[in-house]
C-alpha cells in the first residue's frame, strides 16, 4: 500500500530557504525563458521580481510550483525539491495568483471561492472570512460576470489565500485596483509578512514596490541581472544624487563657488535656486562646503535615485 508523504510544514525549515533555485533553466527550442537563474529567498521575505515582458518573471514562477518542468537546473520549495516525490505536500502551502484571472462569470464570487476551495482541499468555512478580508463581503452572492476588473483581481487574491499559504507567488496582483485597494492589498502583505509568510511579487509599477520589498531581483533574458534591497541597487548602479538647493538668486553665485572644488559636482541653476548632482560618496562634502553659507540656504532636499532609473540603468549595465 503506498502512503502519502508526511505534510511539510514551511512555517518552520530552520535554516532552509523558503525558495531556493539553483542554475534553472527553461528552454523553448532556441528560445531560453530562463537561462541560468540561482535565487534564495528567505522564510518571511518580500521579494519584488521585476522585468520587462518576456524576462522570464512568470516562467519562473511556474517553474516553481512545479507546472513548468526545468530543462535543466534544480527548485527547492521548504527542502522538497520541485517534481519529487515531497513536492505535492509542499505545494498544499503554496498560494498562486497568475497576471490573468481566469474565473467562472455565472458563479458568485462565494461559489467561486468554494469551488477553489474543494480543489485545495481548504476549509470552505475560510470562504466568507476571506470574502472580508479582501473587501467582497458586500458582493459575495453577486455574479463574477457582474464584477469589475478590480474585484476580479480581489477574488484572485482570496483564491491564492486559502489554505493558509506560506509561500505567496504573486504576478501584478494590482492590476486594475485603485489606490486605496493597493493600501490595504500591501497592509494584508504585512500581515501575512509578521506571521512567517513569504511572498514573491511581480510589478511593472516600479514605485509601488520600492518602499514595500525587502529585496529585489531584476530579471533580463531570462537571467538574474541584479538582487538586493533598493538601497544596494543604488550603491550597485552608482547613479549620482541630485539635491536641489533652495537660495535667493543673489546668493547663487556664492552656492556654485562653495561647490566648485569638489570633484564630480554639477551644479545648474533653476528657478527658486540650484540642482546639484554629486556622486553619492561626496554627499557629506557638499553638505559640509555649503555649511558656511547658514541662514541664506533656505531649503535643501536630497533625491535619490528612483527605482525606475536604476532598474534601466542595471539593465543596460
Amino acid at each position: 500500500m503506498t502512503r502519502n508523504p508526511p505534510p511539510i510544514d514551511l512555517s518552520n525549515l530552520g535554516d532552509l530557504p523558503a525558495i531556493e533555485v539553483r542554475g534553472a533553466h527553461k528552454h523553448y527550442g532556441a528560445l531560453h525563458a530562463v537561462d541560468g537563474i540561482d535565487l534564495r529567498v528567505e522564510r518571511g521575505e518580500i521579494l519584488g521580481l521585476i522585468g520587462h515582458n518576456g524576462a522570464g518573471k512568470s516562467t519562473l514562477f511556474k517553474m516553481v510550483l512545479g507546472l513548468v518542468p526545468a530543462t535543466a537546473g534544480e527548485i527547492r520549495v521548504g527542502g522538497a525539491t520541485v517534481q519529487g516525490r515531497d513536492f505535492r505536500a509542499a505545494r498544499r502551502h503554496l498560494g498562486y495568483l497568475p497576471e490573468n484571472v481566469v474565473l467562472y462569470d455565472n458563479l458568485s464570487g462565494l461559489e467561486t471561492l468554494r469551488f477553489f476551495a474543494k480543489l485545495k482541499g481548504a476549509p470552505l468555512a475560510q470562504c466568507p472570512e476571506l470574502m472580508e478580508r479582501v473587501g467582497l463581503a458586500h458582493a459575495g452572492n453577486r455574479a463574477v460576470r457582474e464584477y469589475s476588473k478590480g474585484m476580479r483581481q480581489r477574488l484572485g487574491f482570496a483564491q491564492a489565500l486559502l489554505g493558509n499559504p506560506q509561500v505567496l507567488l504573486l504576478d501584478e496582483p494590482t492590476n486594475g485596483l485603485d489606490p486605496q485597494a493597493i493600501r490595504d492589498f500591501y497592509a494584508t502583505l504585512r500581515g501575512l509578512q509578521a506571521g512567517g509568510v513569504t511572498v514573491v511579487i511581480t510589478s511593472h509599477i516600479l514605485a509601488e514596490l520600492q518602499e514595500r520589498v525587502d529585496r529585489l531581483a531584476i530579471l533580463a533574458a531570462g537571467k538574474l541581472q541584479a538582487l538586493g534591497s533598493v538601497q544596494a541597487l543604488r550603491d550597485q548602479a552608482h547613479m549620482p544624487l541630485t539635491i536641489a538647493l533652495r537660495v535667493d538668486e543673489a546668493d547663487v553665485p556664492a552656492a556654485e563657488q562653495a561647490l566648485a572644488p569638489l570633484a564630480g559636482v554639477t551644479c545648474a541653476a533653476q528657478a527658486g535656486g540650484l540642482r546639484i548632482s554629486c556622486p553619492r560618496n561626496t554627499k557629506m562634502a557638499v553638505l559640509g562646503a555649503l555649511a558656511p553659507l547658514g541662514v541664506r540656504l533656505l531649503d535643501v532636499n536630497i533625491q535619490e535615485p528612483s527605482l525606475e532609473d536604476v532598474y534601466f540603468d542595471l539593465r543596460q549595465g
